[in-house]
């Protein structure tokens, strides 16, 4: 074994490197008994060309402005990643060897942010280069740093449309401060990859999106540090480098062999590998110092949220709005993106008052969520906006946050049955779910101007994932500029001593519940009327309260499916507490709508003020 430290390597120097990578990617993959080492191997030249010579980084100041950053979009390739930071003397042999794949162990099967020199989490493929083009917007048009985003993504993934989206929005906003290297080995999970070793084919269609596209030998040393290199250089477009590379490169019994993928190489061939490829080194490499930065802590004002008058008619998509562009005024961390749509989901006010600071995404919801993952990691406070119903294209980027420990808010407008006559292509109807079964999320849904401009400053100062859901819809304010709505909590805006029932709603129908009960109480029957506005967490406590003061008669009324949504968390909610005679009535959209006025729609849907009256009359009556 060899142990040296070498700052500034030259070329010859690279294939020792590169061998140690090779070798420790198959070590440490057999020692763990499963892991990519094949896939590792085919992108070690390109890593070790990157990392001696390219990579401007701190190792020992991760949080240092002015650091490149690394992103592994092809997160299966940990092997690799690892080995380099066995190379830059972050982690040691002994933890490579010991604590990949293991329980309790910060390195995992695909990289986390648990790990210092990770910004996001990858592995699920089509994510790693979206994500790199928020950081990559942060550091050309917020910090104004010279870093640069050295995204490895494999070709497998290049059949994801997100990276296409990536590669579009980063032409758009001339990201030359991000480069994008693809690992062009041939082989996937179960055969060749779509275009195999074409790279006239990826060529045309990198150039297609507006990028620079460099095909090299990913094997040749001297290429592929040429091609680096022009990252330096005065850049007009994203830098593509479409490398030609061959999976388990290295080892001769595995190279450009199908039915490797995600194998380990058992224990023989292990040791024939590392003996092809000169046996074990622990060579300590760091390449060129990263730029001393200065980024001064932002100073953040006292927001001066909008206020709005009981009975006042707002949409509260337009609340959310101004109460985003009065974030906005106070504290600079604040960014907002939205999908081509914030003239309707009231991202326009911010747009007017802090253009600077917003990136329009186009329809590309997916991009969308990206990016305001990669803005999070730099410190921004992003919000992110379109239609609730296309927010669930980009599910798994959802899924994704809590990997990758961001904060996320996003706002979805146009919910439900109640925008009308747009038809069921538009309405929102399973936003809920989906964000509630986000690890560890926040769910909220206001019903007017006040609730909505107070939430949006709770979701600000709330970590994980934030969803808030508007209407699109004018409706009455309901309280006083100056209330205060906790997470966790409801109000109750209709109550007695003496109630029969208890009415539960948020948004729309909480306007709905208000009207039934008070056609309830014509006809002598008593309603207590709840705001659940935070459907996660749901206020357990006061909704437990107010069903036991009732004779444990509820009627839940939402506009969603009844999967998911306000219902299921009452009844979840409901179950913890010490209710032994529970009559519950659950009004949800079931069916498939269609176009016609909101009034229509909300009586076809059997979630209006006479099916909720109706539903209470029945409780009572049984």
């Amino acid at each position: 074994m060899s142990t040296t430290q070498h700052e500034g390597f030259d070329l010859s120097q690279i294939p020792g490197l590169a061998a140690q990578l090779r070798v420790d990617s198959i070590r440490s993959s057999t020692s763990a008994g499963s892991g990519h080492p094949t896939s590792s191997m085919s992108a070690v030249d390109l890593l070790a060309t990157l990392m001696s010579r390219h990579l401007r980084y701190d190792w020992d100041s991760p949080e240092a402005p002015g650091n490149d950053h690394l992103v592994f979009s092809k997160g299966h390739a940990s092997p690799l990643l690892y080995a380099v930071y066995k190379a830059a003397g972050v982690v040691s042999d002994q933890e490579l060897m010991n604590g990949y794949r293991r329980f309790d162990e910060r390195l995992e099967g695909h990289p986390t942010p648990v790990l210092p020199w990770v910004d996001v989490a990858t592995g699920s493929l089509g994510q790693g280069l979206p994500d790199a083009v928020g950081i990559a917007l942060s550091g050309k048009y917020l910090e104004k740093s010279p870093y640069r985003v050295w995204v490895l993504c494999g070709d497998s993934e290049m059949a994801e449309g997100s990276m296409w989206e990536a590669l579009d929005k980063a032409s758009h906003y001339g990201l030359t401060n991000l480069v994008t290297i693809v690992d062009v080995n041939r082989l996937g999970q179960r055969g060749p990859t779509d275009l195999g070793w074409d790279l006239e084919s990826y060529q045309r269609r990198v150039e297609a999106f507006g990028a620079r596209a460099v095909v090299i030998d990913g094997h040749d040393i001297a290429q592929i540090d040429h091609a680096l290199a022009e990252a330096d250089g005065d850049l007009d477009k994203p830098l593509v480098i479409l490398a030609k590379t061959v999976k388990g490169k290295g080892f001769s019994e595995v190279e450009d062999a199908d039915g490797w993928h995600g194998k380990p190489l058992p224990q023989d061939k292990a040791e024939k590998a590392i003996a092809e490829l000169g046996g074990e080194s622990n060579l300590l490499v760091r390449g060129p110092a990263a730029p001393h930065i200065d980024r001064p802590e932002p100073t953040v004002g006292t927001a001066s949220m909008p206020t709005f008058e009981k009975g006042e008619g707002v949409a509260t998509r337009k609340a959310y709005g101004a109460a985003l562009a009065a974030l906005g005024d106070a504290d600079p961390r604040v960014v907002a993106l939205d999908g081509e749509v914030s003239n309707s989901t009231g991202t326009g006010t911010f747009v007017d008052e802090h253009p600077e600071r917003f990136f329009e995404m186009f329809i590309a919801e997916q991009q969308m969520v990206a990016a305001a993952t990669g803005l999070s990691t730099r410190g921004h406070i992003a919000f992110a906006s379109s239609f609730a119903a296309f927010l669930t294209r980009a599910a798994d980027f959802i899924r994704m946050a809590p990997v990758s420990r961001v904060d996320l808010r996003m706002v979805g407008s146009h919910a439900g049955v109640e925008i009308g006559a747009d038809g069921p292509s538009q309405m929102g109807l399973e936003d809920l779910a989906l964000f509630a079964a986000t690890q560890g999320s926040t769910v909220l849904y206001p019903a007017d101007g006040t609730s909505t401009a107070a939430l949006v400053q709770q979701m600000a100062e709330t970590s994980g994932v934030s969803y808030m859901r508007t209407t699109r819809g004018e409706y009455p304010g309901l309280y006083e500029a100056g209330e205060e709505f906790p997470l966790g909590g409801s109000k109750t805006l209709v109550s007695s001593e003496n109630d029969d029932v208890t009415l539960i709603g948020a948004g729309v129908t909480l306007h709905e519940a208000l009207s039934a009960a008070a056609t309830l109480a014509e006809q002598g029957t008593r309603a207590r009327v709840i705001d659940a506005y935070s459907i996660k967490p749901i206020d357990v406590e006061g909704i437990s309260a107010a069903v036991e003061a009732t004779g444990g008669r509820v009627v839940v009324a939402e506009d969603h499916h009844a999967e998911g949504g306000l219902g299921a968390a009452v009844l979840a909610g409901l179950a913890s507490a010490p209710i032994t005679d529970l009559h519950l009535a659950h009004l949800a959209v079931d069916g498939v709508p269609g176009s016609g006025t909101s009034a229509e729609l909300l009586d076809w849907a059997g979630i209006d003020a006479a099916h909720i009256a109706s539903a209470a009359r029945s409780l009572l009556e049984g």
